[in-house]
């Protein structure tokens, strides 16, 4: 029996299960009972996951939670897992987005009988993390440490631009930048200054 995508002499490809581990001390940030009632309240809790997820060890500087809209319920949480689980698009965003969209049963957060949802993250989203809030059913996104200041210390985001958020208002995504920003941008120096090294992809 070969590695995952090998293909045997009968042409089968053979393909192992892909498992996501998530780090332990993340069950202790997924508190569902508490309220989070404005964005800087919800910032933080993406900011403190960056900064835990960089102590610990266990990614990159990078936290995301999704919430319902109106009432601030927390539905998930998510950090960077591509260094740790050897995967590009382990990205805090889409872990978030993943588990949210397993926990309300659903392929889509925005279906028509669901709350309004958002996407709140401690960094302006990548080029693959804005496509997949869109695809999503966010209904907008909230984030805190700038493009720029990602690049800055190294990181690639792909192509972002003014009318990449443009395009995402067009579609009824709203996008609020900049909340908590020197805050959030701490994570990313906390990583450098512990030895992180950018990756990309």
């Amino acid at each position: 029996m070969g590695d995952a995508g090998t293909v045997e002499s009968d042409g089968r490809a053979l393909m192992r299960p892909l498992t996501i581990a998530f780090p332990a001390w993340l069950g202790a940030f997924a508190d569902r009972t508490r309220v989070y009632g404005s964005d800087e309240e919800r910032m933080r809790l993406a900011i403190d996951l960056s900064r835990e997820n960089v102590l610990r060890t266990t990614g990159g500087p990078f936290g995301a939670a999704v919430f319902e809209s109106e009432s601030g319920r927390l539905v998930s949480v998510g950090v960077n897992l591509v260094v740790g689980l050897g995967n590009s698009v382990l990205h805090a965003e889409v872990v978030a987005l993943m588990v949210a969209e397993r926990t309300v049963g659903s392929y889509t957060l925005g279906g028509e009988s669901m709350p309004r949802h958002d996407l709140v993250t401690s960094c302006d989203p990548c080029a693959m993390c804005l496509g997949a809030a869109l695809w999503s059913g966010v209904r907008r996104i909230v984030a805190g440490a700038m493009r720029e200041d990602a690049v800055a210390f190294g990181f690639d985001e792909g192509p972002v631009f003014d009318e990449s958020y443009r395009y995402l208002e067009r579609r009824g995504v709203r996008v609020l930048r900049g909340v908590l920003r020197e805050e959030a941008r701490g994570a990313l120096e906390l990583y450098r200054s512990r030895g992180g090294v950018p990756y990309n992809g």
